[in-house]
């Protein structure tokens, strides 16, 4: 009964709420409300237990008082559809249901001699919301070896970037086509058709160059004789 503990006490604590849901249907949501002292929590209200429930001894015997009382549960049961029902309305809404495309960037790097010979790249920058994946593929199978990304990290106003690295070996006649999804198919095919296109091209004009190689090599012997 010391006023001046009591007082001391009562500056020391601190409450908290939090609203965790993953849709805007009230049995999705959980409403947690903590009592906090000295940064170490001793109380807890959850709605997904329907009563308090204490940490230390001092919060077990608050939680066993509170418990006991049913208008004090009736109140606090009720404010997770006071509270925490609305709040998710507004976040679905304004933010969760929002989305950003990102912007990507891949580029090739020569490394210095030893080890793998190029490294590639992806940057990944300004999408919303933060879970994403990027993978590498290599004749349509995913890559795994050799590949280093980061975890998604701000990129300002909402948005989230990430990074992917590779190391490699490129192959002889290896190409690399970033393609755009939103393209239409039709650019796309041409695209394809036109990288296929100059690969075929440089196929045909080396094989053009050996063949006039040998028959110009069989004329000088045939001059020769």
């Amino acid at each position: 009964n010391n006023p001046s503990v009591l007082g001391w006490l009562t500056k020391s604590v601190h409450s908290e709420f939090h609203c965790l849901f993953n849709s805007t249907e009230l049995k999705d949501i959980q409403y947690i409300y903590s009592y906090i002292y000295n940064k170490v929590e001793f109380l807890r209200f959850d709605s997904n237990v329907g009563l308090y429930v204490g940490y230390t001894q001092f919060g077990l015997r608050q939680a066993h008082s509170l418990n006991s009382q049913p208008e004090v549960l009736k109140r606090r049961r009720a404010e997770r559809e006071r509270v925490c029902l609305p709040n998710a309305g507004v976040w679905y809404r304004n933010i969760l249901n929002k989305s950003v495309r990102p912007s990507v960037t891949l580029r090739s790097i020569k490394l210095p001699a030893g080890g793998h010979p190029a490294l590639l790249t992806c940057s990944v920058y300004g999408f919303y919301p933060k879970p994403i994946r990027v993978s590498w593929l290599r004749d349509g199978q995913e890559v795994t070896a050799d590949v280093t990304s980061t975890e998604e990290l701000p990129d300002g106003g909402w948005l989230y970037q990430v990074h992917s690295k590779m190391e490699y070996t490129p192959r002889w006649v290896q190409v690399l086509v970033q393609t755009d999804p939103s393209m239409p198919e039709s650019e796309r095919n041409q695209l394809a058709i036109g990288a296929s296109g100059l690969i075929l091209g440089l196929v045909l004009s080396l094989a053009g160059f050996i063949y006039y190689k040998r028959k110009a090599r069989g004329r000088n012997q045939l001059e020769l004789v």
